[in-house]
């Protein structure tokens, strides 16, 4: 299974995404390929299941074929866990 953590540029926020949302899987026991990248990479990849980023990211990713999550808090690892627990469980 394949998650996107999705910045505007991919070198800040989505790595911070994705960092933390490999803690949230393992605590989980889930395992995921988790790749950090920016808007206009991610609108192009067709194979993901999930996308992480922050809230004001979610409607330029509408149309994608995967599951957009908004992540309110990139650092709260809970909130990561449940929303990722819910997508894929």
């Amino acid at each position: 299974m394949k998650i996107l953590a999705v910045c505007g540029a991919g070198v800040g926020t989505s790595v911070l995404l994705k960092m933390n949302a490999e803690k949230a899987l393992r605590t989980l026991d889930l395992e995921a390929e988790v790749v950090a990248m920016n808007l206009a990479n991610a609108l192009e990849v067709q194979d993901a299941q999930v996308i992480l980023t922050t809230p004001d990211l979610v409607a330029k990713l509408e149309g994608t074929r995967s599951e957009v999550i908004a992540i309110e808090g990139i650092f709260d690892l809970n909130e990561i866990g449940e929303k990722l627990e819910k997508a894929l469980g």
